[in-house]
């Protein structure tokens, strides 16, 4: 039960971070780094993270984020599943 409590919470914070730096952008605004946002992705907020990017199309076009976080949602799934056997 722990295990999910801090997966949820890891991927809402990905995708809030997300959120948070697509309205920087927009506004001109000091951003959250690029390492800031894939370590939250490496963290197990992967899927958060690529909810993000498809939410507020954001990071869509960088290879690192569109290669790298969809390889990191199904590491941590094969992850999770292992887990769970």
């Amino acid at each position: 039960m722990g295990l999910w409590i801090v997966l949820i919470l890891a991927n809402l914070f990905s995708f809030t971070l997300f959120g948070i730096d697509k309205n920087k952008a927009k506004k001109g605004n000091w951003r959250i780094s690029e390492r800031t946002l894939i370590a939250s992705a490496i963290l197990f907020g992967s899927f958060g993270a690529w909810l993000g990017m498809k939410v507020f199309h954001h990071k869509t076009r960088k290879p690192l984020f569109a290669w790298g976080v969809p390889l990191l949602c199904i590491l941590q799934l094969a992850l999770i599943l292992y887990a769970c056997i």
